[in-house]
């Protein structure tokens, strides 16, 4: 058994609201109401979270390391107030024509942080806002879990079916806290078939 509790988060969408184009500023975030507190109660039950997100961005030229910097220092300050904090976040900053190993849908950056803290990823849920991302928990075997605050909230439950039966095993949140609510009520985390909006 693993003494390290793992959580895998996407970033926008789940912690802060998605937007069009890529978030260059502090102006620009957006916290997703209750997602900091959802992160303080995953943190206060044992479990250490990172974040795995994709910044091309920086690869096209539109934001660079200090605004990247900037905007995860101004989320950590959002994180602390609520007595929470995510360990590290670990990004790709290549566009997709680079076709590097790190970009989601593919593995690369779980597949790291597996590495880096020593943990079986079959047993680390990772929680995600779009279909790639869930192809990337898959491809890493991390156990995906999908919430519709982000880009999944405009889609009809038929759309949701479709994009769950893509990733077998595909848990559905409303959003970080129900997430949160649906890890926390378990003793131990049991991977299990796909599971019903929460």
């Amino acid at each position: 058994m693993q003494s390290t509790k793992l959580v895998i988060l996407g970033r926008d969408g789940i912690l802060n609201e998605y937007r069009e184009g890529h978030v260059a500023a502090v102006e620009e975030w957006t916290t997703v109401p209750g997602s900091m507190e959802a992160v303080a109660r995953i943190n206060h039950a044992g479990w250490h979270v990172v974040v795995a997100t994709n910044q091309s961005g920086i690869g096209r030229g539109m934001i660079d390391m200090s605004a990247i910097n900037t905007v995860h220092a101004h989320m950590n300050r959002e994180l602390l107030a609520q007595g929470a904090r995510v360990d590290a976040v670990f990004f790709c900053p290549h566009t997709p024509e680079s076709d590097c190993d790190c970009r989601k849908p593919k593995p690369g950056m779980m597949l790291e942080i597996g590495r880096r803290y020593g943990v079986d990823l079959s047993q680390v849920p990772m929680v995600a806002d779009t279909l790639r991302d869930l192809l990337a928990a898959q491809a890493a075997g991390c156990v995906p879990h999908l919430v519709l605050s982000g880009r999944a909230k405009d889609l009809d439950d038929e759309q949701i079916r479709l994009m769950v039966a893509q990733v077998p095993g595909t848990h559905v949140h409303a959003d970080l806290g129900a997430f949160a609510d649906f890890l926390l009520a378990s003793e131990h985390y049991v991977v299990s078939a796909p599971g019903g909006l929460t």
